[in-house]
């Protein structure tokens, strides 16, 4: 589904990504390890075309989109859930899930029902504003409304972070039922492992490990920088 092959990325003089290369198969999860400031971001905005690259290839489905804007990408099926939720504080849960209309044909423009089957908690606050949830119902109503672009490639930014452990079970059981499904592919990026309660395992030490598919799996970077 996703193919990264050396990726260079540049902030001004700064080099960010180095000769960055990954990919992200159907039905699996991907899952991105590493410490703060090493381009984990700067790799996702840049699969979503958020930012551009100098050099290397960013393709889907075998098609290269490494020039193609960020919403051409969502019309082909890439949805980003990034770091620290941005969800609309001011419009309602209901208008939020309904973003994620955007690059949909008019006849798709409906809120799955896995979104309420995976948060339930969603369907209950349709009318609250997103701005007076708390941070774990705001990131399950950042993953709802991925969720309603019927994506192919879903890009999840540090979906744990800050939030509590019920909460982190939920997203887990959530991630595990889609890949069960088996119709996307999942690219998860997170700083560190977690045990089944939820808690950072690793001693506060995030590692990189090198491409191990599964439930979730890891993939090492050829380079960050």
């Amino acid at each position: 589904m996703l193919k990264v092959d050396k990726v260079d990325l540049f902030y001004g003089a700064a080099q960010a990504l180095r000769s960055v290369s990954l990919s992200a198969t159907i039905g699996k999860v991907t899952c991105l390890l590493g410490r703060n400031g090493v381009g984990k971001t700067s790799l996702l905005r840049a699969i979503c075309g958020l930012q551009p690259i100098a050099s290397g290839s960013i393709a889907l489905e075998g098609q290269d989109v490494s020039r193609l804007p960020a919403y051409e990408r969502a019309r082909r099926g890439v949805a980003l859930v990034p770091q620290g939720r941005e969800i609309f504080s001011l419009l309602t849960v209901k208008e939020n899930l309904e973003t994620g209309f955007a690059p949909l044909k008019r006849d798709q423009k409906k809120v799955p029902d896995e979104v309420f089957e995976l948060f339930p908690v969603l369907q209950s606050m349709l009318r609250r504003r997103g701005g007076d949830l708390s941070g774990g119902q705001q990131q399950q109503l950042a993953i709802g409304r991925a969720l309603t672009m019927r994506p192919k490639l879903l890009v999840l930014d540090e979906p744990t972070e800050g939030i509590q452990p019920s909460v982190i079970k939920d997203i887990g059981r959530a991630i595990t039922f889609l890949r069960q499904r088996g119709d996307m592919a999942i690219l998860l990026v997170e700083q560190y492992r977690r045990d089944g309660q939820g808690r950072d395992r690793d001693g506060g030490h995030a590692r990189q490990f090198r491409h191990r598919r599964g439930t979730p799996s890891h993939d090492g970077l050829s380079g960050l920088a």
